[in-house]
């Protein structure tokens, strides 16, 4: 696509009527039908979100994926999530678990800060959903991670394979840990050692991952656990790459991030078979296009924009926005999760421009806004990070964007409030008021 002056101004009536012309209002669910209808037979849904805390988010993302699975066939979920902790929700909805096990329980393994984007009560009620959607089925609906940043524990997860299924091939992966074991499972620290020796441990994660897969046709490649074991050594070639990444340039690890979400949605629909069908849940970041946004500016991509090209024509981006409310959040990386109020969306946003439009919430098929000044301008568009500061909405937060191109449907919810966390309180699990939220 072309470039876009980032600095472009549009007619903010002009922009209000355009909305109001070709805007679905959602009055109840039943608005969505022509989502679905829109979808048709897509292979790819990707359900975005403007926040990694807010409770309508996932509510109305779980709705669309229920109709999905239960309408249109398809295979998985796979989310903005870790590989390890990821599986042991695949494994609970799956009917893999001890008998009596509770999804809270499982939901506990979620320790990596920020904790509430998969332990929260929305997710749960979606999880027993698919528990129960699973019983008696020979073809389980999935549930997997996409992310990267599991070195450690996908590490791990290897040993305990290897140990009880493997014990000839552990000599290659007990080596493989003990270059890592200086730096006791801190990133930060590995990262800023391969400053020094550049190298440090990748050869050793590779030679890792070459071992697996050399016994790999000794196995029944059906076999989900080999497949699990696979992609964790996948994850700890991808990840030491990031790490090292991560401390030199911001855009290469984004890449790095994004490159292996796309590498692992591309194995999990091939492990499915070649008619699978996979729903990704991730953030607006990810799953909006972002050729159609500054980040192109700064050779960055993601997986929309990556998705779209290797799946062209059978992939579906959704973004969700809202005007304001509430998130959880936390005010610094690893700080204390907390609800904080969200502001008004900035003058000119296109989360304002779609309030002034009428406060209500709506559903917008961008396909009726090409053509249009939409098409040909950059409009600012909220996105809130796990780590947000309402004050600075003014400085940043906000990713100028082309919104026809950047999404096939935006879903706009005029106030939002914060999600229900798990474990707000260690070691108490209070139930959320109105679980399951009857999604």
């Amino acid at each position: 696509m072309g470039t876009f002056n980032a600095k472009s101004r549009v007619n903010e009536k002009e922009v209000i009527e355009l909305i109001k012309e070709n805007a679905i209002i959602i009055d109840d669910k039943t608005a969505l039908d022509a989502l679905f209808e829109r979808i048709g037979d897509a292979r790819i849904v990707m359900l975005g979100e403007a926040s990694h805390g807010t409770h309508e988010y996932y509510t109305w993302r779980s709705y669309i994926t229920k109709k999905l699975i239960s309408e249109k066939n398809f295979n998985f979920i796979a989310v903005e999530g870790d590989w390890p902790d990821c599986y042991n929700i695949n494994k609970f909805v799956k009917g893999q678990c001890e008998p009596g096990t509770q999804i809270q329980q499982v939901l506990k393994s979620f320790d990596r800060w920020p904790t509430w984007m998969w332990a929260n009560w929305e997710i749960a009620a979606l999880s027993d959903w698919l528990f129960k959607y699973n019983d008696n089925k020979v073809q389980k609906v999935g549930f997997y991670g996409l992310d990267v940043y599991s070195l450690w524990e996908s590490l791990e997860a290897i040993r305990k394979y290897l140990e009880k299924n493997e014990p000839e091939s552990l000599k290659k992966a007990t080596e493989t840990f003990r270059c890592f074991e200086p730096y006791k499972g801190d990133e930060t620290s590995y990262a800023y050692a391969s400053r020094i020796v550049p190298e440090l441990c990748e050869d050793k994660v590779l030679e890792l991952l070459q071992e697996i897969q050399a016994r790999l046709p000794q196995y029944q490649l059906k076999d989900e656990l080999i497949f699990s074991t696979e992609q964790n050594a996948v994850i700890a070639v991808n990840a030491e790459k990031y790490y090292r990444a991560m401390i030199r340039s911001n855009e290469d690890s984004w890449n790095i991030r994004d490159s292996h979400m796309q590498e692992t949605l591309e194995r999990l629909l091939d492990f499915h078979g070649k008619n699978s069908k996979a729903i990704v849940w991730a953030h607006n970041t990810h799953v909006g296009d972002a050729s159609a946004t500054d980040m192109a500016d700064e050779g960055t991509y993601n997986i929309g924009e990556l998705a779209r090209k290797a799946f062209s024509g059978q992939t579906f981006l959704v973004g969700f926005g809202s005007y304001n409310g509430s998130v959880i959040a936390g005010n610094s990386w690893g700080a204390k999760m907390q609800p904080m109020l969200v502001p008004d969306g900035r003058q000119g946003s296109w989360e304002y421009l779609l309030h002034k439009a009428g406060g209500n919430n709506k559903l917008v098929l961008m396909d009726k806004l090409t053509n249009t000044v939409l098409s040909e301008n950059r409009i600012d568009h909220r996105a809130i990070g796990v780590v947000y500061r309402p004050e600075h909405e003014r400085y940043g937060n906000y990713v100028p964007s082309v919104l026809p191109a950047r999404y096939d449907a935006f879903i706009y919810l005029d106030k939002t409030q914060a999600l229900h966390p798990l474990h707000i309180h260690p070691n108490k699990l209070t139930v959320a008021e109105t679980y399951p939220f009857g999604t």
